[in-house]
């Protein structure tokens, strides 16, 4: 038997959206073991007064609890 947690966490990249879920999952593996899976919760643009876009993702990680 396993048991497993989700946490939320935000993301933000220059680049696209999928840049900045790979970064947030990446930086969760370096913290968590046992990172499984993510879900995508929401997604949002911010558009600076250049017209620079910064994307934003909100994902819930799933990771298994040792012991």
């Amino acid at each position: 038997m396993s048991v497993a947690k989700v946490t939320e966490l935000s993301c933000t990249s220059s680049e696209s959206f999928e840049d900045a879920i790979r970064q947030g999952i990446e930086r969760a593996s370096r913290t968590l073991r046992g990172v499984r899976s993510a879900w995508v919760k929401e997604q949002r643009v911010s558009v600076g007064s250049d017209g620079s876009l910064e994307f934003q993702a909100n994902i819930l990680v799933t990771f298994i609890l040792e012991g």
